[in-house]
C-alpha cells in the first residue's frame, strides 16, 4: 500500500491530536503502518527547539512537511495534527507528499477558548502568545480541503479520512 500524508489542521484546541489518534489506532488496527507527527511533540524534539516568530515557523513546518513526506515515501500514513495556521505551509506539505489528504477541524474559536486544554488561550488573554492562531494571529482556513471535521470526536469524518487512504 502507498503511503500518504493525513495533515489535521484547525485551531489551537480544536480537537486535531484527538482525531489523529483515533485515526492512528483505526489504521494500525486495519494493518496499515502509521505515525502520528504531533506539531507540539516534533518541535520538543528538535535541537535547536524552534521558536515562534515568522521566519522560525516557516522553518518547522517546512521541517515538519518534509519529514511527513519522508515517512510516506516509505509506505507510512504519516498524520499530522499540527496547525500550520498559513496555506502556503500546508500548500508545501501537499507538494512534498506522494498522497495528501488535509483536514480541517473546524471548530469555532469560542469553543476552543472554552477547552483550552494547554492554557493557550488563557495566555494569550493576558498579553502573552500574542502570536496564537485564534487569539492574536490570523488562521486561514483552508479552501478546498478533502475533509471538514466537526472536532475531534466527529465519526462521519474518520470514516471519510478511512476511506480516501483505501
Amino acid at each position: 500500500m502507498s503511503g500518504a500524508v493525513v495533515w489535521l489542521t484547525g485551531l489551537p484546541s480544536s480537537g486535531k491530536s484527538t482525531l489523529a489518534a483515533r485515526l492512528v489506532s483505526r489504521l494500525r488496527a486495519a494493518g496499515r503502518a502509521s505515525a502520528i507527527l504531533d506539531g507540539d511533540e516534533v518541535r520538543a524534539a528538535l535541537v535547536p527547539r524552534p521558536g515562534y516568530t515568522a521566519p522560525e515557523r516557516d522553518a518547522f513546518y517546512a521541517t515538519l512537511a518534509g519529514l511527513a513526506a519522508l515517512l510516506a515515501r516509505q509506505g507510512l500514513v504519516a498524520v499530522v495534527p499540527a496547525t500550520a495556521h498559513r496555506r502556503a505551509w500546508r500548500r508545501r506539505a501537499r507538494d512534498l507528499a506522494p498522497r495528501f489528504v488535509e483536514v480541517h477541524v473546524d471548530v469555532n474559536a469560542e469553543e476552543c477558548r472554552r477547552r483550552d486544554a494547554k492554557g493557550l488561550y488563557a495566555k494569550a488573554a493576558l498579553g502573552g502568545a500574542r502570536d496564537l492562531p485564534g487569539a492574536g494571529a490570523e488562521y486561514e482556513p483552508p479552501e478546498a480541503p478533502e475533509v471538514t471535521a466537526s472536532g475531534g470526536e466527529d465519526a462521519v469524518a474518520l470514516e471519510r479520512i478511512l476511506a480516501l487512504l483505501a
